[in-house]
């Protein structure tokens, strides 16, 4: 069965070279690569990687939308019957892609996850509090308790055709296949590597994203979470979790993510 890549990328060209190599390297597996430039500042089509010759490489360039519309538009590019949706701070073990759809193949299901996600950056303190705040001690992105679960990496064309692709909710947008078909996908145990955020300005950012997202109960849920990331709370928080981690960074980190998630919130309550 052929895969089709969809790699949705907006201003990651620091690590978009070494994601096409581990992709380009994967063994076993006939794939294209749908490569979504997501109106990056720096169009990847200008940039000077050797790589983007190759030619399973497919490059396409969009207006800055978000990366659900943009991987809904990859999918309509896609030749292959199985397709994976990646992003551009990962790398990948040369394996990754045989043992994602492996269980597609033999036809124990219609969409898989991995749940061997690491940190990338773990020698980063701030990637390290990135994991801390998600309720993860390890070098693992993701565990069976948390959301992520919810994350088709790889699904058959015709399943993710019949519900429409991905919903546009921000954060959330790839728990949206999940809430639409209605089943979990089943977990492998592919080997990937994605960066955290490796400065505080990053993960400003990133937690302002996270903060934007729809909430499952409105307006209320935005009340909760604004209350959970108040000054006093995330100082409290951060010197408890500080001490408790032996990581010192962690206050700064914690008034950092939730100053972003609270500025998220509320530039999204504005929108409206």
């Amino acid at each position: 069965m052929k895969i089709s890549i969809i790699l949705a990328v907006y201003n990651e060209s620091e690590y978009l070279e070494k994601c096409l190599q581990s992709l380009i390297s994967q063994e076993k597996v006939d794939f294209e690569i749908i490569l979504v430039d997501d109106g990056s500042e720096t169009p990847v089509n200008k940039l000077k990687f050797a790589i983007l010759a190759n030619p399973k490489i497919k490059i396409f360039r969009l207006e800055h939308k978000g990366p659900a519309l943009a991987r809904n538009f990859g999918a309509t590019k896609a030749s292959g019957e199985i397709l994976v949706f990646l992003d551009g701070d990962m790398s990948f073990e040369k394996t990754f892609l045989a043992n994602l759809i492996e269980p597609i193949k033999l036809k124990k299901t219609k969409g898989t996850y991995s749940s061997m996600e690491y940190v990338a950056n773990w020698d980063n303190v701030w990637a390290r509090c990135w994991n801390f705040e998600q309720g993860l001690k390890g070098k693992l992105r993701i565990n069976n308790k948390n959301n992520m679960i919810k994350d088709f990496r790889a699904i058959l064309k015709t399943e993710f055709e019949l519900v429409k692709g991905f919903e546009n909710t921000g954060y959330t947008d790839t728990w949206t296949l999940f809430d639409k078909l209605k089943y979990l996908p089943y977990e492998t145990k592919a080997v990937y590597y994605h960066y955290n955020p490796s400065n505080l300005t990053e993960v400003y950012h990133q937690s302002k994203w996270i903060g934007g997202r729809q909430r499952k109960f409105g307006n209320f849920g935005k009340i909760i979470v604004l209350l959970r990331s108040s000054f006093p709370i995330s100082i409290i928080i951060g010197i408890y979790k500080g001490l408790t981690l032996k990581q010192w960074q962690y206050l700064p980190f914690k008034l950092v993510y939730d100053w972003g998630t609270v500025s998220g919130v509320l530039t999204n309550a504005l929108k409206k």
